[in-house]
């Protein structure tokens, strides 16, 4: 697959199936990763590999989440929090660690770098025909979480990334108007 192939037609996939990515996989999709621009040579991600038991005892960090927010949460809503890890047979972690108060290289940007590697990973596992999909949502912020994770005070979730086969098709990806987005000065 050509580079503008993969970044034309890279898209989000919710339906993963086992086997979780190969060791060989990981090594290329690491790699690519590892690519992200980096100011100042920080490299600051960190990733956390879950698979196995590894979602089983994420998916207990949701909960546990769940319950702190409302401790009167039932059992479905306590479960489904449970299961959110089991959707795919790999998940990592994308975290930003950031090295507090760099004036030439602020929080923000180091955030952005470890978007950039989250990015990485999304491009490679599609040039191996392998299905990805980016979620954050409140998990991400979560201080149960958060904690659980071992995360320093100034570093961030950026993505909770879903990895596996393709569990069905991808679906057509959208054609933008390029004009809808780039103002020109000249």
């Amino acid at each position: 697959m050509d580079a503008l192939t993969l970044l034309h037609e890279r898209s989000s996939m919710g339906k993963l199936m086992e086997p979780a990515p190969s060791a060989e996989q990981l090594s290329a999709i690491y790699q690519s990763a590892l690519r992200a621009p980096d100011h100042k040579e920080l490299r600051p991600w960190r990733f956390i590999e879950f698979s196995g038991e590894g979602r089983e005892r994420l998916g207990e960090l949701f909960a546990e989440a769940e319950f702190q927010e409302d401790p009167s949460a039932s059992d479905e809503t306590l479960n489904a929090a449970r299961k959110k890890p089991l959707r795919a047979p790999m998940i990592i972690a994308v975290i930003a660690k950031v090295t507090p108060e760099l004036e030439k290289v602020p929080k923000m940007e180091q955030v952005i770098s470890a978007g950039c590697a989250a990015h990485g990973i999304l491009l490679a596992a599609h040039a191996l025909g392998l299905g990805a999909m980016w979620r954050s949502g409140k998990y991400a912020f979560d201080s149960v979480v958060r904690k659980g994770l071992s995360l320093d005070e100034d570093d961030e979730v950026v993505a909770f990334i879903y990895l596996g086969n393709l569990g069905g098709r991808h679906k057509p990806v959208p054609q933008h108007n390029i004009a809808d987005f780039v103002e020109h000065w000249s």
